[in-house]
């Protein structure tokens, strides 16, 4: 099929309207990236599904995001589908300690819905900017916490737009990765199981950790969070900062001053420069520590 027929064809399956050619800055926290060949946005699981069995059977190429947290994309942008979770993917059923929380809906705000039942064990997330699927696949964490700690089962559609659940048995979680990642499917729903706990004591927490992000982390720029994974036994930030490095820049993208960890956009940033800023940053941390920085951040598209 060509650009116009592919338009038809992926309209005929979703309710909203499918956009070609738009701009992933509009779609990521970094507000970096080229144009997606197409985006869609499925209303509902058959929406969903339909276009994934599509997208299998024609051979196409296609992303699934959520908040856009996490990811780098190329200024030349993605060829295929983009798939984005957005709002009719962003509800929670919750049922005493356990919660259902669709893929689209945002970390920190499960974590606030939390802490209003008096459940205690997202307090850490309540700052992450990204959304459930995408910090399950990753297993996101922060304060000595990470959200694998609490899945009980994750529901998602295959590749070729079946049905399937997983298990917490079935699922390997490690440091900011999980067997997810490797799973040819589109996360939808998640259920975790938390504790019950005092509501003062909950939100003194998240009050906490608002406060100490807010001191060390640039939040006025657009970032993706942390770049690098933490080495054994040692900080990112540490090493980045102690070879002196804050506040180094390529084009728009800058190492922070207020913390190394962080790449963010001072305006106008390309893709190009964050990546010859994350290989600058690999490359001096090596030469000054012997380590080599793996990142956390996802580089996808054409750069």
């Amino acid at each position: 099929m060509n650009k116009a027929q592919w338009l038809t064809a992926l309209q005929d399956i979703f309710s909203q309207p499918v956009l070609a050619d738009e701009s992933m800055q509009r779609h990521t926290t970094w507000k970096i990236g080229g144009p997606a060949d197409f985006m869609v946005f499925p209303a509902s699981e058959e929406e969903l599904s339909k276009c994934l069995a599509l997208v299998h059977k024609e051979d196409m190429p296609w992303l699934v995001i959520g908040n856009g947290s996490n990811l780098l994309v190329g200024d030349k942008g993605i060829r295929g589908v983009v798939i984005k979770l957005a709002a009719p993917f962003s509800a929670s059923c919750w049922r005493g300690e356990q919660v259902e929380a669709c893929a689209g809906m945002l970390l920190s705000a499960l974590a606030l819905e939390a802490a209003e039942r008096s459940l205690a064990g997202l307090e850490f997330s309540r700052g992450i900017p990204g959304s459930v699927g995408g910090a399950v696949r990753m297993n996101a964490g922060a304060y000595g916490n990470t959200i694998g700690e609490f899945i009980t089962e994750v529901e998602a559609i295959s590749h070729n737009g079946e049905p399937l659940t997983l298990k917490k048995e079935e699922i390997q979680f490690s440091y900011r990765d999980s067997s997810l990642f490797k799973l040819p499917a589109v996360i939808t729903r998640v259920r975790l199981r938390l504790q019950t706990g005092d509501k003062e004591e909950i939100m003194a927490k998240i009050k906490n950790f608002s406060q100490r992000r807010s001191f060390n982390q640039p939040l006025e720029f657009p970032s993706c969070g942390s770049v690098f994974r933490n080495p054994d036994n040692d900080h990112a930030g540490r090493l980045i900062e102690m070879a002196h490095l804050r506040g180094m820049s390529i084009g728009g993208a800058a190492v922070s001053k207020k913390h190394g960890n962080f790449i963010i956009n001072l305006g106008g940033a390309k893709a190009s420069d964050v990546k010859a800023l994350i290989e600058e940053v690999q490359q001096r941390v090596y030469e000054y520590s012997g380590v080599k920085l793996a990142t956390e951040v996802k580089m996808v598209g054409e750069f």
